[in-house]
């Protein structure tokens, strides 16, 4: 396998190789010493050595303690601030201030992308598909009753919204995403909170639409709605993994269909702007 590695890498460098001469440079850069000293202050962040809403030590401390001069230090402290890990805030105790970036660091940009490849709404709810149901199933498999209590205790709040369509929209993305946070599944997750926004938004927009052409129908479709809730928070308490996915895979087919009724075709430019 060694010798295999070795081989492609002669073979690529020969076929960079122009008109028999040398072969053409492709420089690594090796890290400055201020990516280094930020690279070990993200590490203690991570780590839970530097909390969020703790200072920084101060300047002279961590100049002694990274053996770093002062333009090195504050090139370490400026990479840390461009990825949002610290906040410069001047006043009566001056310093770095660390701040940990909740889901919208990613969100945000995530959705810039997804305008920027002319997505749609379709693309985003098969998404939602594909994340949710093996959500549900790593949740029933968990064995952790508190978080079949937080299941549970999600679903009485919507119950609570029941007659308040506005309410009960903003509840139920909530509660989608709960569900995938509760499946343990960092990745997961992320994934799910990436496109949270959107879900919100076109539910909103989805259920707004159906209580004003028929508010009867609107509220006999949430009844509907937290007994889906309901029964897949049985299946989870039960353990049943995959009964929970193969529900819940169902439930969103049909729920989709109609939140997104002939919207499938909608850019989240359009659902976003």
């Amino acid at each position: 396998m060694a010798q295999s590695g070795v081989r492609k890498l002669g073979d690529s460098l020969q076929s960079r190789t122009q008109g028999g001469g040398a072969p053409e440079a492709e420089a690594v850069r090796p890290p400055k010493t201020g990516e280094l000293v930020a690279r070990r202050l993200r590490r203690m962040i991570v780590e839970g050595t530097l909390k969020d809403g703790d200072f920084l030590p101060r300047e002279a401390e961590l100049l002694e303690h990274f053996g770093v001069s002062r333009p090195t230090l504050r090139e370490a402290v400026r990479v840390m601030e461009s990825e949002g890990l610290v906040e410069l805030r001047r006043g009566s105790r001056t310093g770095a201030r660390i701040t940990v970036p909740g889901p919208e660091a990613v969100a945000r940009p995530a959705a810039l992308q997804l305008q920027l490849g002319g997505a749609t709404l379709a693309d985003v709810y098969t998404a939602r598909s594909a994340i949710e149901p093996p959500a549900a199933r790593l949740l029933a498999l968990s064995g952790d009753e508190q978080r079949y209590a937080a299941l549970e205790e999600a679903i009485e709040e919507e119950r609570a919204n029941l007659g308040h369509p506005d309410r009960f929209a903003v509840g139920a993305a909530q509660l989608h995403l709960r569900l995938v946070v509760l499946s343990g599944n960092q990745t997961l997750a992320i994934m799910a909170g990436l496109v949270h926004e959107i879900i919100l938004r076109q539910t909103r927009s989805a259920v707004h639409a159906r209580h004003e052409a028929s508010p009867a129908s609107s509220h006999e479709e949430h009844e509907r709605a937290l007994r889906a809730y309901q029964k897949l928070l049985t299946l989870v308490r039960s353990g049943r993994g995959d009964a929970a996915e193969i529900y819940w895979r169902e439930h969103l087919d049909i729920a989709d269909k109609m939140v997104l009724a002939d919207r499938q075709t909608a850019r989240i430019i359009d659902i976003l702007d």
